[in-house]
């Protein structure tokens, strides 16, 4: 039994039958888990609604930010130059990795709470002809915000860019155009929207820009290309794999399946969203992030007054069972509320009614 329900990006709150596959100890030379790991191939590709012929998956140990780094170190050659477009914590991450490695890149940088400008973004690209791939976050959890990443994948296509989306947090959940999109390198993790637990992620990445990559990383352990090769022959991971996520994560797969797959998903979750931010505007709580520029994933709201305090309000509503997520933001107090996981409808009233009556008791 849970002792609460996380209301996080991820870790997140995951089903009992999830769980209960990690109970079983698992060889990683056994021929029947390495059916598991082609298994859990196959089926994001298909979440994905993209071809074997075109796309391959690629699964990497690590957090999410792991794979990030195996993306940017594996696909971006010396020669090469990246355009990274950040609106939040995780955007600039992806600069900070690209700075220790030692990429060539540029970042173009606007407020948490606005979108880029596509003008600026093809001004970069007409401006600077050495930029030979974009990435960008697509749903920033630092405020809850959903890029345009369509937008950004035109511009892409039509100068003939390589194309990173960092999906972290809406694959599985938001609907994606992948291969129409044509991005080239999608990179997600088990404990999001697909609602496993943490461990690994995994790259949807095309074929023909996957294959450019040969001798291109950086690191050894992070070799996306090497990885690949490795993996496609039978299903082996190239070092120890977490063989109990591993198990976990197929079975979230197959709980996606069942709930009628992304489209279904993304609107419980959209319904869960659409229910916190009207409920909780009742009450003083307004959203960072305009209601156009929302993401079903997780909300940033403001503090409702000088008297607010949050570790206060935290423990207040972890001792009710439910766990929510402190700000990331520097320039305004703020405090973030995931919808994803094994949480619906009544969960979110349930909490909606336990915030409402700590600000009539507690905030005045």
């Amino acid at each position: 039994m849970n002792r609460y329900l996380l209301l996080t990006p991820g870790p997140l709150t995951t089903s009992e039958k999830v769980r209960q596959q990690m109970l079983e100890d698992r060889c990683t030379w056994d021929d029947e888990y390495k059916q598991l790991t082609q298994a859990i191939r196959r089926e994001l590709l298909a979440i994905a609604e993209v071809d074997e012929e075109d796309y391959t998956t690629v699964l990497m140990q690590g957090s999410g930010s792991f794979v990030v780094e195996s993306v940017l170190t594996s696909t971006i050659r010396p020669t090469d130059k990246v355009l990274i477009i950040t609106n939040g914590a995780y955007g600039e991450r992806l600069a900070q990795m690209a700075q220790r490695i030692g990429l060539s890149y540029v970042q173009y940088a606007t407020p948490y709470d606005e979108y880029p400008e596509m003008q600026k973004v093809e001004d970069y690209l007409i401006k600077d002809a050495s930029i030979t791939h974009i990435a960008i976050v697509h749903c920033e959890t630092t405020t809850g915000i959903l890029n345009p990443i369509d937008k950004v994948s035109a511009l892409a296509t039509r100068y003939g860019k390589t194309f990173i989306v960092d999906a972290m947090s809406s694959f599985g959940g938001v609907p994606i155009a992948v291969g129409e999109l044509g991005i080239d390198f999608l990179i997600s993790s088990a404990n999001k929207c697909i609602q496993g637990v943490p461990g690994f992620g995994f790259v949807l990445a095309k074929k023909t820009a996957l294959q450019k990559c040969e001798g291109v990383a950086r690191s050894l352990s992070l070799d996306l290309y090497d990885q690949w090769k490795v993996m496609d022959v039978d299903g082996k991971w190239r070092y120890t794999s977490p063989t109990h996520v591993v198990a976990a994560f197929l079975q979230a797969i197959e709980e996606l399946k069942e709930e009628g797959g992304v489209q279904a998903r993304f609107q419980r979750y959209t319904e869960n969203n659409q229910i916190l931010r009207d409920r909780l505007a009742k009450v003083g709580f307004k959203g960072y992030i305009d209601g156009d520029k929302q993401s079903p994933i997780i909300t940033a709201f403001l503090y409702p007054n000088e008297q607010f305090q949050f570790n206060h309000f935290y423990e207040e509503m972890k001792a009710q069972g439910f766990v929510l997520y402190p700000g990331k933001l520097t320039e305004v107090n703020t405090f973030r509320i995931g919808n994803i996981g094994e949480i619906y409808k009544e969960d979110i009233e349930k909490l909606c009614t336990l915030i409402e009556n700590y600000m009539a008791v507690t905030v005045k």
